[in-house]
């Protein structure tokens, strides 16, 4: 079983190692790793499934249960020569073609963009017997999974220098469910780091799926584009966990540096779910693969212009954004326009902070829009009026929002969800006529948008109460609460160092 624990335990082992620097390089080490332990896992499955056919990329020498497997087996200086002469040159080089078996073609693909960084084999055989407690032919620790990967990735280091937050499950679960990709529809996530939503619309088909037939319509449907290599390697590792036996979808490539004027008609997908990196900036000249008037150093919103373009028409799509795009002008503004212009943006999900934690992250709202058939200009109309809901706090959470100790859950989004799950889909939009204003929600008509130059930062005209109207006693207390929290990660700082 996969705790807390075991995790502390791996790091612990490979901080011994002086070649292995910080937590980044821990978590590529644990990552190329764990992809051949999960990758040996399931051939034994192919290998019972095929019955004699499947023909495997690894040769035997080279698979995990060969060399990783037994607990005395390589240890020292000749693990790492191993590693270093046979294993890795072996299988960055597998040969593939035409008609090559795609899995041969993920285990080069993967094993090409790592290294090893752990010079010391005691101690990366002590890590490798670890990784063998794991069986991940079973159900429990395959749902684990996601756990390890998001307390490493919570912890690296250099997490959110580049406007990268790993979502939170319950947001990726509501995205989901509420875009509703349907078993068949293509779906997309153009920034797809270690998997979520992809996870969740697998796990979402799987609820209909009537045998391998269906299973193989998923493994060609559901795509996932990612531009750095440990979060690829992860999302790889992450796909053959829930069952996509060859996942070649899950594609290492820079979403933006392609002009979007080349994006063509077959390439266009039915749903896009995705949390685009925001706060971070792309390279120079990226900006210039867009339209001047959406031209802009802001990652975010390139992304949201791509989204756009990558929709078939009547297409859906529900993304992560932060509060900037919906006050922001210039460009940010331009956009809105178009996006307005292009697709019906029904509805805003306003969070209230802290969905992120522990990144220093801004307050995020969850944007849903449907792909017209036709634009404004060409008489599709656009967006009429867009629907706001503001999630309130739960009791217990302090005024700046969800913290490390009182994260958001699944159940915290019940009330939007219950909301949200009145208008109910026809042909290929929504039918909004059953939503009603309340003391969270309410609706801002197109009119009003334009007056103030497409700023979306409306605030709710129905709530009792906002921060500024609290009584001066429930300020302080909050206060008091969030030093208290502050306090107590200082502390567990201080025992890190």
């Amino acid at each position: 079983m996969i705790t807390d624990a075991f995790i502390k335990n791996i790091r612990d082992i490979m901080r011994n190692d002086h070649n292995v620097s910080g937590d980044a390089q821990r978590m590529e080490q644990i990552a190329w790793l764990l992809f051949l332990k999960v990758f040996d896992d399931r051939e034994k499955e192919f290998e019972v499934f095929e019955k004699g056919t499947y023909k495997s990329p690894i040769p035997l020498p080279l698979k995990w249960r060969t060399w990783a497997s037994p607990k005395d087996g390589m240890t020292g200086e000749a693990l790492i020569k191993f590693i270093k002469e046979d294993l890795f040159p072996t299988l960055a080089n597998i040969p593939i073609g035409d008609k090559t078996d795609p899995r041969h073609s993920v285990v080069r693909k993967v094993m090409s963009e790592t290294s090893n960084h752990m010079s010391e084999g005691v101690l990366l055989r002590q890590v490798v017997n670890r990784m063998n407690e794991l069986d991940l032919t079973q159900g429990a620790d395959r749902h684990a999974m996601n756990d390890i990967y998001e307390k490493f990735l919570r912890e690296l280091q250099d997490a959110g220098s580049a406007g990268e937050y790993y979502t939170p499950r319950p947001i990726t679960n509501f995205i989901v469910e509420t875009v509703a990709p349907k078993l068949g529809e293509t779906v997309l996530d153009p920034a797809c780091g270690t998997g979520g939503f992809l996870v969740g619309t697998l796990e979402r088909f799987k609820q209909s799926s009537k045998g391998k037939a269906d299973i193989e319509t998923y493994q060609r449907t559901i795509t996932g584009w990612e531009s750095k290599p440990l979060p690829h390697i992860l999302a790889v590792t992450n796909m053959l966990l829930h069952g996509i036996d060859a996942p070649i979808n899950i594609v290492r490539r820079d979403s933006l540096a392609r002009p979007t004027v080349d994006i063509t008609d077959d390439e266009r997908v039915d749903c896009i779910v995705a949390n685009p990196p925001f706060g971070g900036s792309q390279k120079d000249g990226t900006e210039k693969n867009f339209p001047k008037a959406f031209q802009t150093k802001e990652t975010a919103d390139l992304f949201v212009y791509l989204i756009i373009q990558m929709l078939k028409p009547y297409g859906r799509a529900g993304i992560v954004m932060p509060d900037g795009f919906l006050f922001g002008s210039g460009a940010k503004s331009r956009l809105k326009e178009e996006l307005m212009q292009k697709c019906n943006l029904h509805t805003i999900i306003r969070l209230p902070g802290g969905e992120f934690t522990p990144y220093a992250a801004p307050k995020v709202n969850l944007l849903f829009f449907d792909k017209l058939g036709r634009t404004a200009e060409q008489g599709g109309g656009g967006t009429k009026e867009v629907w706001f809901y503001q999630l309130p706090l739960p009791e217990g959470v302090g005024l700046n929002g969800f913290t490390k100790t009182m994260p958001l859950r699944d159940e915290h989004l019940d009330p939007v969800r219950k909301w949200f799950s009145s208008p109910k889909r026809s042909g290929g939009g929504l039918d909004l006529k059953n939503r009603k204003e309340g003391p969270n929600a309410w609706k801002v008509s197109m009119a009003d948008i334009k007056a103030r130059d497409y700023n979306l930062d409306f605030k709710n005209p129905n709530s009792p109460a906002t921060p500024d109207q609290l009584d001066p006693k429930e300020i302080l207390e909050g206060i008091a609460k969030t030093e208290k929290e502050i306090e107590k990660i200082l502390g567990e700082i201080k025992k890190e160092v």
